[in-house]
């Protein structure tokens, strides 16, 4: 459920993504979070798919953990979010300290790869918003922790063609996920996942 806090919290977070685009901010600096209506369609997937072990890959500030921690409220589940910058890391706390969610969200902070080496599934949702570069490799580490109708959700596609088109195209070849391009604000690589076998 979307309440007033979790409300007012992304409200806040989307203000200050606006302001800090609007002051041309390095990348690096800003929040880099995922637009408003993708965050609800993570927020729809949780709540339908039922999905109560959920992996982020790139945490930032917050808002997308937000979002998935709103919807595993609804349905007794759990996000597990990663992130690598310590400022990042702070201001993911705040973020989900002030919208109420510190029960159904986890943050491990530090890098992604070794995270992932050490963690233990199953996940039946994973959404991955990290370094473009490291896509390929994060999904690689990813992929043994997922169960059996897993779905894994890549922000960016569209917009960094370069060099997600490939991260794309390797997960519509894979016989062993069903993968679409959803052109749906930077673009979503929606993966679900057909046999464990690898």
């Amino acid at each position: 459920m979307i309440d007033e806090r979790v409300t007012a919290v992304l409200a806040r977070l989307e203000a200050e993504d606006v302001a800090e685009r609007a002051a041309g901010l390095p990348s690096a600096q800003r929040s880099r979070q995922v637009a408003r209506t993708t965050g609800q369609f993570l927020f729809s997937l949780v709540v339908s798919g039922n999905s109560t072990r959920i992996l982020e890959i790139g945490g930032s500030r917050g808002y997308s953990t937000a979002w998935l921690a709103a919807a595993a409220r609804t349905v007794g589940g759990r996000v597990l979010s990663l992130e690598l910058d310590p400022l990042k890391c702070e201001a993911w706390r705040r973020t989900i300290g002030e919208a109420g969610l510190g029960d159904w969200a986890d943050l491990v902070e530090g890098d992604a790869h070794a995270a992932l080496a050490g963690l233990a599934g199953p996940f039946d949702l994973v959404f991955l918003d990290a370094e473009k570069d490291d896509y390929e490799r994060l999904f690689g580490l990813a992929r043994p922790l997922l169960e059996l109708g897993a779905v894994v959700v890549a922000d960016n596609i569209l917009s960094h063609p370069d060099p997600l088109a490939l991260y794309a195209a390797a997960r519509q070849a894979d016989p062993t996920l069903e993968s679409v391009t959803l052109p749906l604000d930077r673009g979503l690589e929606v993966s679900s996942v057909l046999s464990t076998g690898l």
